[in-house]
This record gives C-alpha cells, sequence and structure tokens, in this order.
C-alpha cells in the first residue's frame, strides 16, 4: 500500500503529545542513556519493534510503560490509531528491534506521519550500527554513504553496487546472514579487491570484526555465519577511477542512441553515470554523436 499522505491527517493542536525516537542498545543492555530511561518511564506508550526485547529491556531498568507493537507489518493500520493518541495529548515512544529509529526500519513511517500531522517529534540519541561500525572502521568517516540493505535479488544487487564504482566516501550497508557470502562476492566482482570491515554482533558477546580486502575476508569468513551484520567499504581512491577510453566513445554512445525508447537527455544522463563524467560533458558528447550518425544514414554511407 502507498505511504500515508501527511494531507490525510488532521493537524494537531497545542495540546498534542510529543513523539520520542529513543535509540536503545544494539546488544549490551548497559549501552541505554540516562535520558532514554527517563523518557521511557514518562511516556504514556511506547510503540515498538519487538515487543519481547523491549519488554526485557525494559524490565532491566524497571520501566512499567505499556509497550504496543509497531511493526513493519502492522504499521499502515497501527499508525492511525497511534495518531489520535498524540493529537489527544498522549505521549509516545518509538523504539525499533535496536539501535536508532527510522535506520531500515518501520519507525519512519510513523516519524513521517506525526510530522505531517504537526505533532513535535523529539529525538533521544543514543546506539547505532552505521555510527559504531563506521567509528571503528578505520577508515575516512567525514562523508559516507548509507545503503540500508541491499536488495535481495543478485541482478539488482550488483547493479546497486556497480553504480558505486567511482563513489569516493565510504560505504556502510547493512546484510543477512544467510546473503553475507554472495553479496561480498558481488562486490569484489563490480568494486575489485577494497578494503571491508565486517561488523557482527557489535556490543554483543560474541562482537567480532573481520578486516581486510574482500578476497581475504571471503577466505576467512566461516560458514554459517550468525547475528546482526554491518559492512564498511572503502571508497574509490583517485587511482581507480574508470575513465571513459577516447576509442571505447563511439562504441558506448552509438549503443545508447540505438534504443530509440530513450531521449537524448536520458542517454547523456546515462553515459554520464556510466562513466563518471559530467552530465553536460555527456550531452555534448552524445549531441555530436548522433548528428555524425544522422549526416551518416543522409549520405548512404
Amino acid at each position: 500500500m502507498a505511504a500515508m499522505e501527511a494531507e490525510e491527517i488532521i493537524p494537531c493542536g497545542t495540546d498534542a503529545g510529543i513523539l520520542y525516537v529513543v535509540a536503545t542498545p544494539l546488544g549490551n543492555l548497559d549501552d541505554i542513556t540516562y535520558r532514554a530511561v527517563e523518557v521511557l518511564s514518562a511516556v504514556d506508550m511506547i510503540a515498538a519493534e519487538n515487543v519481547s526485547r523491549t519488554r526485557t529491556l525494559c524490565g532491566r531498568y524497571n520501566i512499567r510503560t505499556k509497550v504496543v507493537s509497531y511493526r513493519r507489518e502492522n504499521q499502515e493500520t497501527r499508525t492511525p490509531r497511534l495518531l489520535e493518541n498524540l493529537v489527544s495529548g498522549k505521549n509516545i515512544a518509538l523504539v525499533s528491534d535496536a539501535g536508532t529509529p527510522g535506520i531500515s526500519d518501520p519507525g519512519g513511517y510513523l516519524v513521517h506521519a506525526a510530522a505531517g500531522a504537526q505533532i513535535v517529534v523529539r529525538p533521544v540519541p543514543g546506539p547505532c550500527a552505521v555510527i559504531g561500525a563506521l567509528s571503528v572502521s578505520a577508515m575516512p568517516a567525514e562523508k559516507f554513504v548509507f545503503l540500508g540493505f541491499l536488495p535481495n535479488k543478485a541482478a539488482r544487487r550488483r547493479k546497486v553496487l556497480a553504480s558505486l564504482k567511482n563513489e569516493e566516501r565510504t560505504v556502510v550497508f547493512f546484510e543477512a546472514p544467510h546473503r553475507l557470502r554472495p553479496a561480498l562476492s558481488d562486490l569484489k566482482d563490480t568494486l575489485g579487491d577494497r578494503r571491508v570491515v565486517v561488523a557482527r554482533e557489535m556490543t554483543k558477546i560474541f562482537e567480532e570484526f573481520i578486516r581486510g580486502p574482500v578476497s581475504s575476508v571471503l577466505e576467512f569468513l566461516p560458514s554459517g555465519v550468525k547475528g546482526e551484520l554491518t559492512i564498511v567499504v572503502e571508497g574509490c581512491r583517485s587511482d581507480q577511477r574508470s575513465m571513459v577510453a577516447p576509442e571505447d566513445v563511439s562504441e558506448k554512445v552509438d549503443k545508447l542512441l540505438m534504443d530509440r525508447d530513450i531521449s537524448l537527455r536520458e542517454v547523456a544522463e546515462r553515459f554520464s553515470a556510466e562513466n563518471d563524467i559530467t552530465y553536460r560533458r555527456a550531452y555534448k558528447i552524445c549531441l555530436e554523436r548522433k548528428k555524425f550518425l544522422e549526416q551518416t544514414v543522409e549520405n548512404g554511407d
């Protein structure tokens, strides 16, 4: 179903409650902040992605607040009821399975709806798997790209990875244990033997960081890997950037121009993205090549 539109929600009044977006521990329950405990204890309700795990956390800190389920499977039916509670003046805390809500989990859906209804949304910062993995990766973290979970299907996954061939920023993504080896193999095939860090079970008893060129990591990786996984990949170095050889330009552009279902603008956009050149330069190349091909046809060559 389509995401809820803000226009479908009646804006709230000044007596409305507050939606707190609360970060919770990745694994070690001691990693919760004082403020998070205070907020979870004080709100009228906790909307949790994993009710069982949240109740365990609440039990540890003697938090007696009511916990309700808020998962991807029920977010569309549960959101209107939660908004009604907020509009009526109740305060609600949103928590994910672990870490900061809204990062590859259903939390963003509720935040979008609440903000659209002019309800105050406040963050309660804390643990985050993306930042945690970056902080110990020994890779540049001033700028980075986060992909969430890679696509399940191999073809789509390779396409996403291929689009990052000339990405200079550090790349971070999540992956399921049973797809880790295929994902790393595709990464090696599309991006080369980049340095990676596989962060497994961060803050938990079996916490592990596997570092090295992706080929070495694949060799070291045991079978049947389990747990929560965050992968950090080094960005493309300047000496690795792919360039379009002059002799390849004609062939590449001609193939794109032969597809009559796409416009010249679309050809230039695709050529620019695939070869890491500016759109302006790509458009000029494509336009000149198009004119040359048209003249060739007119002259009967």
